[in-house]
């Protein structure tokens, strides 16, 4: 029994441990999006380039359309996600796809407008906010927010799990990690680099690592990091990005 609990106390010094410092995830994530453009988001379209690959977002308050343009041999297809659904277009004439290719493309799509577009959606109705705890990184304070999304509104992958390092005073993400369970799962830790702001919003690129261990703690992953524990996988680049933005 003894070694019982001795066990037990080690896995709760080394998981997430709830934050005592009179903030809310909540007021966290309102601040962070306020500091990487705020309304600005609501009232802009963004086009940038990601693998080779076109992507386009165009908001008007509630209203959202997210595309990605893809050209190869066969010629040029147009995915669009937006508040009325899916659609695919092939050299701009309407095509139908399968409903679990719909579903694919549109999750696909989804994917790369989120994490470009980042902190922006955080704050949406499907999407669940913990401040969980905080770290030091490289010297630097952040809280521990985990993100976590609800099965309506949340889309196909909204049992992932997130956890993000918001810096305690600049109100960034400097850093992301993220455990997904599609294609036998995995777990991912991302360090933003080359911030800049462009028609005030504010873009970052990522160095992505990735730990080969599915139990492992996605709270600990700052530590594994800073002691070189992670695997360098890719990098992720938004390129040529423009923004418009209206009014």
């Amino acid at each position: 029994m003894k070694y019982l609990i001795v066990f037990i106390l080690a896995i709760f010094v080394t998981s997430c441990q709830e934050e005592k410092e009179g903030i809310s995830a909540d007021e966290i994530i309102t601040k962070t999006i306020e500091n990487a453009g705020g309304d600005i988001y609501k009232r802009s379209t963004v086009q940038f380039k990601f693998r080779g690959n076109t992507y386009k977002s165009i908001r008007n308050g509630g209203e959202f359309q997210l595309e990605r343009i893809v050209s190869d041999s066969t010629g040029t297809f147009r995915d669009v996600v937006s508040n009325t659904g899916f659609q695919r277009f092939k050299n701009d004439s309407l095509i139908i796809v399968p409903d679990s290719m719909a579903v694919r493309y549109s999750g696909s799509v989804n994917s790369v407008h989120y994490f470009a577009h980042l902190p922006y959606g955080l704050n949406d109705k499907a999407v669940n906010k913990k401040l969980v705890g905080d770290a030091e990184i490289n010297g630097e304070p952040y809280y521990q927010l985990k993100i976590t999304f609800q099965q309506d509104g949340g889309g196909a992958d909204h049992h992932d799990e997130f956890l993000y390092w918001i810096h305690k005073e600049k109100y960034t993400i400097d850093y992301l990690a993220y455990k997904f369970f599609e294609n036998e799962g995995g777990i991912r830790f991302r360090e933003a680099n080359n911030p800049r702001i462009i028609q005030g919003i504010r873009f970052v690129d990522y160095n992505n690592y990735k730990i080969n261990d599915f139990t492992t703690d996605l709270c600990n992953l700052d530590e594994l990091f800073e002691e070189g524990k992670l695997e360098l996988l890719s990098t992720i680049k938004t390129e040529d990005v423009e923004v418009e933005v209206k009014g």
